[in-house]
């Protein structure tokens, strides 16, 4: 081989080489992302994260800005820590950001993702919200259920009364007069019994104990959630209550489904009484967007029951 040959084979092989080293070790260009701590490996920056977690978001704020990212475990996590920042997000960007992350309490106390806290936004969620303002929050509808609100508020104060000159926990009257209200409205009957030795599927107690639980369970931190290849040991032991938590709620939504389902078959004629009944009727229509499964139906009444814990 002469020079010339040699030296054209040369710079072919570097060109080569050049080309194919531009390729494997090229950078991605680089993107405008928030300020934000350096992540731990695994970790990310959970170790951030106090015992009440919204000062430590605060006083990270202050170091960061308005708006830092973090990492939790392997996801990005964006904070805004001003009415300027959290109107990009809640109401400029809404339609970007309005689905939750899919957690373990989605898939095991909201049915898979179906009530409307949980699902994403697309046409289902667009579908629950209407039936929420049309069949639930409208004027006409709570109009129509003001005889409940009169007799319940009279049962209210008559307990109050029988109860004069002994000390009472109020919270605990008046969460029963807000469950009492909401179970009507939704199911017509209250579907619980006032005390353990009367017959009934559940008792008022272990009603208000799954709300409360279900609430808790809503707003955990679960480590699995975030750093997912730790999911199956379940650390904390939350992803088992949630599991033991659903088998209860699913016993007594069915229970409900069943007996309206049984009232209707009979009485053909009447129309939708409650929240219940509106919604059977709905998974039978066929111009639905989005098919109303019974496990749809079930996550719906649910959040309609633990609205008592938001009054």
């Amino acid at each position: 081989m002469d020079n010339s040959s040699w030296v054209l084979s040369a710079l072919l092989y570097l060109a080569a080489l050049a080309f194919l080293s531009k390729i494997i070790f090229r950078q991605h260009p680089k993107r405008n992302l928030p300020p934000g701590p350096k992540p731990w490996p695994v970790i990310g920056n959970l170790n951030l994260l106090g015992s009440v977690p919204h000062q430590s978001l605060h006083f990270l704020s202050q170091k960061y800005g308005n708006i830092m990212q973090l990492r939790f475990g392997k996801f990005p996590v964006v904070v805004a820590s001003s009415p300027e920042m959290a109107k990009q997000f809640l109401k400029v960007h809404d339609t970007v950001f309005a689905s939750r992350p899919a957690l373990a309490a989605g898939k095991y106390t909201g049915y898979n993702y179906s009530d409307m806290v949980w699902a994403p936004y697309g046409p289902y969620w667009r579908q629950t919200r209407k039936f929420f303002l049309s069949e639930v929050f409208s004027a006409k509808k709570l109009e129509s259920f003001e005889y409940i609100r009169i007799e319940e508020r009279r049962n209210f104060l008559s307990r109050l009364r029988s109860l004069s000159g002994k000390p009472i926990v109020l919270r605990d009257h008046l969460l029963r007069y807000t469950l009492s209200n909401i179970s009507r409205m939704v199911l017509s009957n209250k579907y619980f019994s006032e005390s353990e030795h009367d017959k009934s599927l559940v008792t008022l107690d272990e009603l208000q104990e799954m709300l409360d639980e279900w609430f808790l369970l809503n707003g955990v931190f679960n480590v699995g959630d975030w750093i997912p290849w730790l999911s199956f040991l379940d650390l904390q032991g939350y992803v088992k209550r949630m599991k033991a938590l659903y088998k209860k709620f699913d016993r007594f939504h069915n229970y409900v489904i069943d007996d309206h389902q049984t009232r209707m078959a009979t009485d053909k004629d009447s129309g939708p009484g409650d929240v219940v009944d509106t919604l059977l009727q709905l998974a039978e229509d066929p111009n639905l967007e989005v098919k109303l499964t019974r496990d749809g139906i079930k996550g719906l009444i649910q959040v309609c029951i633990s609205l008592t814990l938001a009054f």
